[in-house]
């Protein structure tokens, strides 16, 4: 990040949560595209999900197994399996590995990512861990479950948040619902469909203006939970 005054700054450190049947390692390589520019400047921890993957993954032939789940679902998204247990592992994993100051997601992962703050807020989840402060949240969507989605939701969500929105992404105008939850948030149009892109030259100014922003709000020590 290069240094001010001489004092090296400290990098915004993010939790990043993969998709639905894929895995840390994959999240990893999808995200490894960005330029230097931009990886250079946060600090990347990636999670596996807590469940083995429990059918055929979309990705099975282009990345290689074990594939993993972060919850299950019924066809309509609307009623969750092993959500809590979700809750308490990303909870534990965040006192383990951080303190962290954002999340990243990408589909399932980035469905998680933009309710946590929300939840977090109400006393619901991350209850031991920092304030989430920032999110960077690719082909997301808000969670159907009625019972969670009023708590998630009902208030808008404070963070600084940028969002990349797929032209031909099957999740897209459920991205651009979730766009309304929030607070100033930033958008990255892109010509792709499900996927974690590239960043082209608009793209890239975008993402180093959200970058900037974070940075300067971003407190010198890392916090302690009170």
């Amino acid at each position: 990040m290069g240094s001010d005054g001489g004092v090296a700054m400290r990098k915004p450190r993010f939790l990043c949560l993969h998709g639905f049947r894929t895995s840390a390692d994959i999240l990893q390589k999808q995200v490894g595209k960005w330029p230097e520019s931009v990886l250079g400047q946060i600090d990347l921890v990636f999670a596996d999900a807590p469940f083995p993957s429990q059918g055929k993954s979309d990705v099975e032939g282009i990345f290689d197994a074990p594939y993993y789940e972060w919850f299950q679902f019924n066809k309509e998204f609307t009623e969750y399996t092993n959500f809590d247990e979700c809750l308490a592992y990303i909870e534990d994993y965040m006192i383990k590995h951080g303190p962290f100051d954002g999340l990243l997601g990408f589909s399932q992962g980035a469905i998680l990512s933009a309710a946590l703050p929300g939840l977090q807020a109400k006393g619901l989840a991350l209850t031991k861990v920092p304030k989430i402060k920032f999110l960077i949240i690719i082909s997301g969507a808000k969670l159907k479950s009625p019972s969670v989605a009023e708590k998630a939701y009902s208030s808008t969500i404070q963070c600084q948040s940028i969002h990349f929105l797929g032209e031909t992404d099957f999740l897209r105008q459920y991205g651009v619902e979730l766009l309304e939850s929030f607070v100033d948030p930033l958008v990255i149009h892109h010509p792709k469909g499900h996927t974690v892109p590239r960043l082209d030259e608009k793209s890239l100014q975008i993402m180093l203006g959200f970058l900037e922003r974070i940075q300067k709000m971003l407190p010198e020590k890392e916090e302690e939970v009170c």
